[in-house]
C-alpha cells in the first residue's frame, strides 16, 4: 500500500501535487494568520503611534519604546514588570526543573510501584484551572482562616508562619511557588518520555559494569537526555514570560502588595486595558506586548543558534 502512494505520488505532475499541497496546509495556515501572525503584526504596527490627549493616534516610529525605557512615567514600572519577571522565571528554572528531573528519574525506576498513580496525581494540578489554584491557595495561606498556620504549629513550627501573600518580600517568591507546584508535571512528563526512550541495553551494560540507581542516572541517563532538557527549559523561558493568570487570579491587575507581584503580562494587561487607576492605552500596551515579543524571541534564538548547536555538537 505505501509502495502504491509513492508510485502515485510521483507520477504526479508538480502543479497538481502543489495544489494538493495547498489544499491540506490551508485550513491551518488560515486559522495560525488569523489568531496568531495578524495579532502579531497589528501589535507591533500599533506600537509605531502615539495617543494623542484627544483620543487620536500619530505615528511616533520608535518613540513609544523610548518612553518605556527611559521616561519615569512608564520605565519604573516596566523594569519593576522585568525584573519580577526574571525573578519569576529563575525561581521556576531552579526550583520545578530540577524537581521534575528528580521525579522523573524516580518514576523511571521499573521497581517502583503505582507509578501510573503517581504520575497522574503529579500532573493532575496542571489541568486545573489557574483561578481554582489561585484560590484554593489564598484560602490555604490565609492568615484568618487558612490551615498553613495550624499545619505549621502541628510540626511545631509555627513561628515561621507569615502573611506571605500579603509581603512585599514574599508576595512574588510565594505565587512563584505555587505555580511550580501547578507546573511541575510538565517537566516530569517530557523528561520521563525522555528517559523511557533511552535503550535497555546501555543501562543493563551499566549495572553490569557495577553502577547504582544513582551513578546510572548520572552518567548514563542524564547526558542521554540534555536536549530534552534544553526543551524543557527553552519552553520554561517562553511560558513564564507570558505568564499573566495566576498572578491576576491571585493578585488582581495591580499584582499587589504595591507591584511586588508585578510582571509584564499584568503591566501589559493594566497598560492596554487600563484600571481604576489609569486609562486603557493601545499603543503602550501595544508597545510592551512587542517587548515581551522580542524578549521571548531573543531568548528563543540563543537557544537555537548557541544552546542547541552545543548539544547537537555534544550529541554526536
Amino acid at each position: 500500500m505505501a509502495k502504491e502512494t509513492d508510485a502515485s505520488l510521483m507520477g504526479m505532475s508538480r502543479a497538481n501535487y502543489m495544489r494538493l499541497l495547498a489544499f491540506f496546509l490551508a485550513p491551518a495556515v488560515i486559522v495560525y494568520s488569523v489568531f496568531s501572525i495578524y495579532p502579531l503584526l497589528a501589535t507591533i504596527f500599533n506600537s509605531l503611534y502615539l495617543r494623542q490627549t484627544d483620543g487620536s493616534y500619530i505615528f511616533n516610529g520608535v518613540g513609544n519604546f523610548g518612553t518605556l525605557l527611559t521616561d519615569t512615567t512608564w520605565s519604573v514600572s516596566f523594569w519593576n514588570a522585568m525584573k519580577n519577571n526574571f525573578i519569576f522565571f529563575l525561581i521556576h528554572m531552579c526550583v520545578q526543573n530540577p524537581i521534575g528531573i528528580a521525579l522523573a528519574a524516580l518514576l523511571s525506576l521499573p521497581q517502583l510501584k503505582f507509578r501510573a498513580a503517581y504520575r497522574t496525581l503529579i500532573f493532575m494540578p496542571t489541568m486545573l484551572s489557574v483561578v481554582i489554584i489561585g484560590f484554593t491557595w489564598q484560602l490555604i495561606l490565609s492568615p484568618l482562616w487558612g490551615i498553613s498556620k495550624m499545619l505549621l504549629q502541628s510540626v511545631g513550627l509555627g513561628a515561621l508562619f507569615a502573611p506571605w501573600l500579603g509581603q512585599e518580600s514574599t508576595a512574588l517568591i510565594t505565587v512563584s511557588l505555587i505555580s511550580v507546584w501547578q507546573f511541575v508535571g510538565i517537566p516530569m512528563i517530557l523528561i520521563y518520555t525522555a528517559l523511557l526512550a533511552i535503550p535497555d541495553e546501555l543501562v543493563d551494560a551499566a549495572t553490569v559494569d557495577g553502577l547504582n540507581q544513582f551513578q546510572t542516572f548520572f552518567f548514563v541517563k542524564l547526558p542521554l537526555i540534555i536536549p530534552a532538557i534544553g526543551l524543557v527549559s527553552v519552553l520554561t523561558f517562553v511560558n513564564n514570560f507570558n505568564a499573566f493568570d495566576l498572578i491576576y487570579a491571585m493578585k488582581g491587575a495591580l499584582a499587589g502588595p504595591n507591584y511586588s507581584s508585578d510582571i509584564m503580562g499584568t503591566l501589559f494587561y493594566r497598560t492596554f486595558f487600563g484600571n481604576q487607576l489609569q486609562l486603557g492605552d493601545a499603543s503602550m500596551g501595544s508597545t510592551i506586548a512587542t517587548m515581551m515579543f522580542l524578549i521571548i524571541l531573543v531568548g528563543v534564538m540563543v537557544y537555537l543558534f548557541v544552546i542547541q548547536r552545543r548539544i547537537q555538537r555534544y550529541s554526536f
